[in-house]
């Protein structure tokens, strides 16, 4: 907990409904934002829910639904916070999969799959940075964006091919976007590996996902599954005024899951 370095802070959640965007969304407010606007696709009730925790906690909390693959969905979502005339922190965490964990298995996804998956991961962080610019450069320090990244996008792993594809791809254009959009604006991403969030308890068991993480822990260097606050905690990080000398970042915050991964010898 870095106190309030968030004071007086607008910042914008995409798919803060549950996971990931709650906890972020949950922690700038606990910081001392003074509005967080939380964005949904189309779990309106879990994006209340998270706007009820972030009222609770002293902020105004703007629940706007929108598709980020769409432009005029991602111009509506900034236009939440144009009251504020600014825009502190932005963080694009709006992502979407294809289980299909073979990835020998080329049939498991068609060039639909990656089309969408790239709508949403790539093209929706792009879109919603583009929307919001105006809003960042006016935040009084370096407005902050964060994407949501993963450690597949580095390490070619994880729920599918198009998935990792999609994610290193949203790498790549976080540091082409930190080169460009400096120095007004700084653009990180978060790397996460395995997160204990709803995301998983849809495509599998109760007792799968229980022996899952079981695991998960038991093959991580630091013997954790980590849980949504545990990533959130180095997202908002990148956004804070701790990381102010910090651009073109991705951050692998995978409880050592990379170390296990020859690969990045080279890295």
């Amino acid at each position: 907990m870095s106190g309030k370095d968030f004071e007086g802070w607008v910042v914008v959640v995409t798919g803060a409904s549950t996971g990931l965007g709650r906890a972020i969304a949950v922690e700038t407010a606990e910081r001392g934002a003074a509005a967080v606007v939380i964005n949904y696709a189309s779990s309106q009730v879990e994006a209340e829910e998270t706007a009820r925790l972030v009222k609770a906690l002293g902020a105004e909390g703007l629940v706007v639904q929108g598709d980020v693959a769409k432009d005029e969905d991602c111009a509506g979502i900034v236009g939440e916070a144009a009251r504020f005339g600014r825009i502190d922190a932005l963080f694009n965490n709006a992502g979407v999969t294809k289980f299909a964990n073979n990835h020998a298995e080329l049939d498991a996804v068609t060039g639909e799959d990656f089309l969408r998956l790239y709508a949403v991961n790539v093209v929706g962080a792009y879109q919603m940075i583009r929307a919001a610019r105006a809003l960042l450069e006016a935040a009084p320090a370096a407005g902050a964006v964060v994407n949501t990244a993963s450690v597949a996008g580095v390490m070619g792993i994880g729920s599918s091919v198009p998935y990792a594809a999609s994610k290193g791809a949203l790498v790549t254009m976080t540091l082409s976007l930190a080169r460009a959009l400096a120095p007004k604006i700084r653009v990180n991403a978060v790397c996460p590996g395995f997160i204990d969030t709803p995301w998983f308890g849809r495509a599998m068991p109760a007792d799968r996902l229980e022996r899952m993480r079981q695991g998960v822990a038991d093959s991580m260097p630091l013997k954790v599954a980590s849980k949504a606050e545990d990533i959130a905690a180095a997202a908002v990080f990148l956004a804070s005024p701790a990381s102010r000398h910090i651009t073109g970042e991705a951050l692998m915050v995978d409880a050592g899951l990379h170390l296990g991964y020859a690969p990045l010898a080279m890295r």
